[in-house]
């Protein structure tokens, strides 16, 4: 009796200090701090022994790991995550996307129809796809992808606004802006004010861009795509050391820094 109280005391703290540790794991997450995040989902994702939740302690460690630039690292979380439990749609989508940013289109595809073989209406791995057909020049597929989540949640912000970057992308400034006005009168948020300053950007309407994407972070000033969208603005109007603060505020917020090497190139070589 004493040992199976024992037991079952050890099995209790042990549930404590595992719910303690991704407590302290998604409040370092929350606050960008990502090294933090990283080294204690690696600590539970070690210790778990539920492969359901140890595939998500990788997972979520992978993501960390991708927002450090630990791009390699993040391939093997991710993996992992997938061993742990080969019917998570979010890890496929994770592997799809970080396949697609790394230039293996057909790979990410793949693990990307996975995910929908899965679940069927996840927004998040249609979002993802679509983005990927749109870098294969598959604009018809990519749109599709979107419409298609509009089926299921047409209330969808991110859907709405891909549609409205498509124009964009597409050369369809004009559209795309008449589009994000109408968001905006609709659900005035981050996202679409900063959308709406590209917009503006790559109208040559700087005021207006610059405008736009201030208020953006002033909505949310963790936006990590906002403040990137700032350094453009401030990389065209001639302000240098202000646009590469910009740009670190970005990375410090999430914003993998490999994709903005281009723009790092700009800036003065600290000494």
């Amino acid at each position: 009796m004493k040992k199976s109280l024992f037991l079952l005391a050890a099995l209790f703290a042990s549930f404590n200090l595992n719910a303690q540790d991704k407590k302290t794991a998604e409040d370092c997450f929350q606050k960008a701090d990502y090294k933090c995040a990283e080294e204690q989902y690696s600590k539970l994702a070690q210790s778990e022994r539920i492969q359901k939740l140890q595939s998500e302690y990788y997972n979520n460690l992978g993501t960390a790991q991708r927002r450090l630039g630990k791009t390699a690292l993040a391939f093997k979380s991710y993996e992992s995550a997938l061993k742990a439990n080969p019917m998570s749609a979010a890890v496929y989508s994770n592997l799809g996307s970080i396949h697609g940013q790394k230039g293996n289109k057909q790979a990410a595809i793949d693990y990307l129809n996975k995910g929908l073989q899965i679940e069927p209406e996840n927004a998040d791995i249609y979002l993802t796809r679509s983005k990927v057909y749109e870098s294969l020049g598959k604009k018809d597929l990519a749109m599709k992808d979107l419409n298609q989540i509009l089926t299921f949640a047409p209330d969808n912000i991110y859907a709405r606004t891909g549609l409205a970057n498509l124009k964009k992308n597409s050369g369809d400034l004009e559209g795309a802006l008449k589009d994000y006005n109408q968001l905006i009168s609709e659900k005035p948020e981050s996202l679409l004010y900063s959308g709406r300053g590209d917009v503006y950007f790559r109208l040559k309407k700087n005021k207006e861009a610059l405008a736009d994407v201030n208020k953006a972070i002033s909505i949310d000033p963790k936006f990590a795509q906002a403040h990137v969208n700032k350094a453009l603005i401030l990389f065209e109007t001639g302000k240098p050391k202000e646009a590469c603060a910009s740009l670190d505020k970005a990375v410090s917020m999430g914003y993998e820094k490999p994709l903005l090497m281009d723009q790092y190139a700009k800036c003065e070589v600290k000494k």
